[in-house]
């Protein structure tokens, strides 16, 4: 079995990786490749969209769980990124995700429960998307 980080040589003798090779067999030509600080923001439009839809008054409590879920379930995969010793990220970067984390499960609770509104989670992903726009512009 391999490894999206294994290594290959390429005709030419040069060093390729599965996961360069997954991409490029399955790409448009025509479509460029995808950063995955591109993919990050994707990722979080989709959730965010789906949370701004569900804070409306009319939506049922069933697609407002899932929602939910599904932010919750993104931001546990970036607390664990983070707490990973071998996660590049600067340590106070990581702390600070790791401290947003935190809060989306809590407001999430409080939000399940009817106590709060969605609008705290749609601002902490809006401000992350801002950030990986951003830093997107920089590279």
């Amino acid at each position: 079995m391999c490894r999206a980080h294994d290594q290959f040589q390429s005709p030419e003798g040069f060093p390729v990786y599965a996961t360069t090779l997954a991409k490029t067999a399955y790409s448009n030509p025509s479509q460029p490749m995808r950063t995955p600080r591109g993919l990050e923001f994707e990722l979080f439009a989709r959730i965010t969209r789906r949370l701004k839809q569900v804070s409306s008054q009319d939506a049922s409590f069933a697609a407002l769980a899932e929602a939910i879920f599904e932010n919750r379930r993104l931001w546990t995969a970036l607390a664990a990124d983070v707490a990973d010793p071998e996660n590049g990220l600067p340590q106070d970067l990581r702390a600070r995700i790791f401290f947003l984390h935190e809060f989306t499960q809590a407001h999430s609770r409080l939000v399940l429960s009817q106590d709060r509104s969605v609008d705290a989670l749609i601002d902490v992903n809006t401000a992350i998307m801002r950030g990986l726009r951003q830093d997107g512009a920089k590279q």
